[in-house]
């Protein structure tokens, strides 16, 4: 991912909490839906976020690890590759919204399309500002 940091407003603590997989998942949603004025992140902080949306994030995450923590495992040992949980978190945000970039694009081989069908088996996941300012996903 391009040099992206998320502004954690005034949850610092509560980011610093969650697994590496959970940050880069958060991360990467924050990239793709922000940079225009439109876009629901745009302008807005980790802070922002819905609880019930930073639930749902945190139990989709949760769910995909541990569906698929040995594959997750296996991709980050690999001496081909430089990968880690934090890139697995983006590359779940990115596969299973149908981005142009994710597992299978990180020469994990086979592992990277397991990957790949694993995360597609999340239905898609769109986010937007609600009424009262805060960002959620339907």
């Amino acid at each position: 991912m391009p040099e992206f940091h998320i502004d954690l407003g005034d949850m610092p603590s509560t980011y610093a909490a969650l697994d590496q997989f959970t940050q880069g998942y958060i991360e990467a949603a924050f990239f793709t839906e922000s940079g225009e004025s439109d876009s629901p992140c745009e302008g807005k902080s980790f802070s922002d976020l819905a609880p019930v949306t930073l639930t749902s994030m945190i139990e989709d995450c949760h769910d995909f690890q541990q569906a698929c923590g040995a594959d997750i495992a296996e991709a980050c040992d690999q001496d081909k590759v430089n990968y880690d949980e934090h890139r697995a978190g983006c590359d779940f945000w990115f596969t299973r919204n149908g981005h142009g970039c994710g597992f299978w694009d990180r020469g994990l081989q086979d592992i990277g399309d397991k990957l790949t069908q694993a995360a597609k088996g999340f239905r898609g996941c769109d986010l937007y500002q609600g009424d009262d300012g805060l960002i959620y996903g339907a």
